[in-house]
């Protein structure tokens, strides 16, 4: 090494010193966010998976099934969406014959549930899924299922065309719900039959504007159900192109969303095994048989990605999970590098592509593969409330534009067991919330309408939201193991803060106020996340 190298090595090595000496305590550096033009708010990431019965009262009540039954929707309110799981067979009972107020089967009134949904600003996704038992009772016996891939037994599955069935019951979904006012109401078939004298059932309806989103089925790639029920990329695009505009509108003036209401938007099934080959499947189809826009884009048939993801060890297909046989915290695993993985092909395929996760959650049972677990002195509920509300906070960081947590009450009755790991997974319980929906209210009160900004410490996690020109930062230890720290922030010269604490079983968070030292304040933080605003 010469003098001149020497003289710049030290020069180098000073200054790099200099900087160590005077970095202040939890120094910020605030990190380039990509993602930034997505605008994640974070009301968005707080939704719901429910049921028409979530809402309503028994249909066979003597008083009046068809309305809304308050207790139930005032329970509901704790989301700010719901994932409506809405089963073909009641909408379509008998061939080219639909119902929706009230359902043939079951007399549901989804009239009543969109519209106070909408009152009440929650957003409603209609997932229509499973098959009709008119439909696969033309698969051969012994492989008749409502998870059957919707067409006639025997016709390909790569021709939209088979798809017929399925798309022309969603235009009638999204003529009546969608935007579109100006429909031909003689393509609308419903069932008028009345129940009893008098009753007023199915009146002929469009353009109510209380749906902007549908689901085209549940996992299309039931991989456990095999081939009857498990569809490729390919053949789910085929589908997609029939349900979404009657593939380019060949299929008839009766098919499709789009051909119903242009304005609503086609999300795609969430895919049960969340690899993005399969959906780059579907834009390769959609390529070869739907071609290209104006614009040089591909003519896709979905507007929104959408994949499930569980934070537990049922994933080693295509992730690297260190098995606990238990569910995990979001951040200690990759579920994170999963999202980015869809998030940046939604890039390449335009900047508004969306993507979502419409199932995601943890379980309350201690065998279950998606099981909270106690943590020092928090409960399986507080575990499961802390887990779940940082799961929505993680996919802030990585662009995902929307969460569904499943859901809003167990599928187990009270004081069964039936195995199911998926059976004690509910935030809501016999007209009470759990601690999970405490916290997803609180926190929507406080800062629903906040957009994510960025992250500028990583342990703890420093998150930024912002709304106009107020500020509130998030922190949470990413960890498992009743980790606690503290962390000095800089509220650039504000003179006092406040310090938001979730509180279970409340309506909204608690809050205190602290004076700053020249603009900083030393934060506790836990695995509980905190809320810190300056004033």
């Amino acid at each position: 090494m010469n003098l001149t190298s020497v003289a710049r090595y030290c020069i180098l090595l000073t200054i790099s010193s200099l900087l160590i000496c005077c970095r202040p305590e939890n120094a910020q550096q605030l990190n380039v966010n990509p993602l930034k033009y997505k605008k994640i708010k974070m009301k968005n990431l707080l939704g719901i998976n429910a049921f028409e019965w979530d809402f309503l009262q028994d249909p066979h009540n003597p008083n009046d099934g068809s309305k809304i039954y308050e207790p139930k929707m005032d329970m509901m309110k704790s989301f700010t969406a719901v994932r409506h799981y809405m089963d073909w067979e009641k909408l379509e009972d008998k061939p080219g014959i639909y119902s929706f107020n009230p359902t043939t089967r079951g007399g549901w009134n989804y009239d009543a549930i969109y519209a106070r949904c909408k009152m009440e600003g929650i957003t409603v996704l209609a997932c229509l899924k499973n098959t009709p038992d008119w439909l696969f009772n033309t698969y051969p016996a012994g492989q008749r299922d409502v998870d059957d891939i919707p067409v006639k037994g025997g016709v390909g599955k790569e021709n939209p065309d088979s798809y017929v069935e399925q798309a022309k019951a969603i235009f009638q979904f999204a003529a009546r719900y969608g935007s579109n006012k100006n429909i031909d109401t003689s393509l609308i078939t419903l069932n008028h039959t009345p129940r009893w004298s008098g009753d007023v059932v199915n009146q002929t309806k469009v353009g109510l504007n209380l749906i902007k989103y549908v689901e085209c089925n549940n996992e299309p790639d039931k991989w456990w159900k095999g081939k009857k029920a498990q569809q490729t990329g390919r053949e789910y695009a085929a589908n997609l192109s029939a349900f979404y505009d009657g593939n380019k509108g060949k299929m008839g003036k009766n098919v499709g969303v789009k051909t119903a209401d242009p304005n609503m938007k086609v999300v795609m099934g969430g895919l049960a095994k969340a690899d993005v080959k399969f959906v780059r499947e579907m834009v390769e189809w959609c390529k070869e048989n739907r071609g290209y826009k104006p614009d040089g884009s591909i003519d896709l048939c979905f507007d929104v990605i959408n994949y499930h993801l569980y934070s537990n060890d049922n994933t080693g297909w295509f992730a690297k999970f260190k098995s606990n046989k238990r569910g995990v915290a979001p951040e200690t695993n990759t579920m994170g590098e999963i999202a980015d993985s869809f998030v940046a092909l939604a890039g390449e395929l335009g900047k508004n592509m969306e993507v979502w996760t419409t199932e995601t959650g943890y379980d309350l049972k201690e065998e279950s593969i998606q099981g909270a677990i106690p943590i020092g002195a928090k409960s399986v509920l507080l575990t499961q409330a802390d887990w779940i509300l940082r799961t929505s906070l993680m996919y802030a960081r990585h662009g995902i534009n929307r969460v569904f947590f499943y859901q809003a009450y167990d599928s187990d009755a009270p004081g069964s067991d039936s195995k199911n790991p998926f059976g004690t997974s509910g935030l809501l319980n016999e007209g009470k919330r759990r601690p999970a929906a405490d916290y997803l209210l609180q926190v929507n009160k406080l800062m629903g309408e906040y957009v994510y900004d960025n992250t500028i410490y990583q342990d703890p996690l420093v998150d930024i939201y912002k709304l106009n020109d107020k500020t509130m930062y998030v922190l949470v230890i990413p960890d498992e193991h009743d980790r606690k720290g503290e962390y000095t922030l800089d509220l650039h010269q504000a003179k006092k803060a406040r310090i938001y604490t979730l509180k279970p079983g409340a309506d909204s968070m608690t809050a205190k106020d602290y004076n700053t030292q020249n603009g900083k304040l030393k934060v506790a933080v836990t695995e509980t996340p905190t809320f810190v605003e300056a004033l």
